[in-house]
């Protein structure tokens, strides 16, 4: 059973009754949780849901949840209608614009300490904090790994137990398990590479860095891909569909499902993907640690949090700080961890012994220990700057260079809307 650490009421210090009568409603309270559709997740919190409720009977938590493509238009529709949720899933990436929105309240300090959130919590939960306060809080932090295929290995010769080290070693291994027919259509991809998925994280945070640049100025405020270091990983990324091809633009539509279809024998992927590939029957599949290149490691951490929106007032406010709390309690995370792969946010509930050394996800908190965590302005837009840099090469046939060259002016317009407001 989940135990909630909630001990003292944000009201009942500032309003000086006692705390039974703070912590308890005086009639049944109903609020709202909002998330996309992930049905790892969607079974995570109905779970969690099940155990609060059971704990707190004056308090019942209603679970909406949407497609991805609707989420964001929902919430921020919703909310400034005083409808929606009072507890609210939102990416950390999404966090300036929701409070340019002005969708969210500051948590409460005395429930959720700084210093307390400082001390315990992966760093790169750091994010949430602007203008001195917190605005959110995850139950998950995620990072990348490769996941193989241990049957198209050994139909490759490969040894099913060597996941590649190196970059180098990688594209190897992905030009022997690639199969195409007689008229070169791809059957079964070495390697997938998928745009839309967790590939923009890859080139920016581990493959600009790998080959010993990074993708902006210590501020936030400048690109800094647009050198030698950003083309020459942004060559190495297009390399897979081109020089090596041991993929197709665009194969399977998406690269997730591909893997999962037995037809890709390298993915990189992040590790909220293991409770879906942990159902997928006759797949037999691994994770390794990300290649290395150059002698350096490199990897992307992320993660969603939840927020309490500008909707909870009164009661509601009390219930939904209650339940915020009780979905980041360490229990609540290794449910989190067991259910949908996503790992602890909170360093003593991740790195135990045990969660070290099991095979599916020790490779991705190994990775976190390397991990950047990019600190985006304006994720969706910052993220199309990528898929549009990739398009105008694999369709528009625009060379590398000015690609880049190009997307490195559309983003840096979207930065300097923020670095100059």
């Amino acid at each position: 059973m989940v135990t909630s650490k909630f001990a003292r009421s944000l009201w009942a210090a500032s309003l000086s009754i006692p705390l039974a009568l703070a912590s308890a409603p005086s009639s049944a309270v109903e609020i709202e949780y909002w998330q996309y559709f992930f049905k790892e997740r969607v079974d995570a919190i109905d779970a969690l849901i099940e155990q609060f409720e059971a704990e707190n009977p004056d308090i019942t938590v209603k679970h909406t949840h949407f497609p991805y493509a609707q989420y964001r238009t929902k919430v921020a529709a919703a909310i400034p209608a005083g409808e929606g949720p009072d507890v609210v899933q939102l990416y950390y990436g999404w966090l300036k614009d929701y409070l340019k929105a002005d969708l969210l309240v500051p948590l409460p300090e005395d429930a959720f300490p700084a210093a307390e959130t400082e001390s315990e919590y992966f760093p790169i939960v750091a994010a949430m904090k602007l203008d001195g306060q917190y605005w959110g809080m995850p139950t998950a932090v995620r990072s990348l790994a490769l996941f193989y295929n241990k049957t198209l290995f050994e139909e490759a010769g490969l040894d099913p137990n060597s996941p590649p080290k190196t970059h180098d070693e990688m594209i190897e291994i992905a030009k022997k398990i690639t199969k195409r027919d007689d008229g070169g259509n791809l059957l079964t991809a070495g390697m997938t590479a998928a745009p839309t998925s967790q590939d923009h994280h890859w080139w920016r945070e581990v493959l600009i860095r790998q080959f010993g640049g990074q993708p902006y100025s210590d501020d936030n405020c400048q690109v800094a891909y647009n050198d030698d270091a950003g083309r020459e990983a942004l060559q190495a990324y297009v390399d897979l569909f081109d020089a090596h091809a041991v993929t197709d633009y665009g194969f399977m539509d998406e690269s997730q499902a591909a893997f999962g279809a037995g037809r890709a024998g390298l993915h990189i992927d992040g590790s909220f993907r293991l409770g879906t590939y942990m159902g997928v029957e006759g797949l037999d599949w691994a994770v390794a640690p990300l290649p290395s290149h150059n002698g350096v490691t490199s990897n992307f951490a992320s993660y969603w949090v939840n927020g309490i929106s500008k909707k909870a007032e009164g009661e509601k406010l009390e219930a939904a700080v209650k339940f915020l709390e009780f979905i980041t309690t360490k229990e609540a995370m290794q449910l989190w961890v067991e259910t949908v792969g996503e790992l602890p946010a909170r360093r003593d509930a991740a790195l135990t012994d045990e969660n070290r050394a099991h095979p599916l996800y020790g490779p991705f908190i190994e990775g976190l220990e390397k991990a950047q965590t990019t600190d985006f302005y304006n994720e969706s837009a910052q993220r199309q700057v990528f898929l549009d840099m990739i398009d105008r090469i694999q369709i528009g046939g625009i060379s590398v260079a000015d690609s880049l060259a190009a997307a490195a002016e559309e983003e840096q317009k979207i930065l300097d809307e923020f670095c100059q407001s």
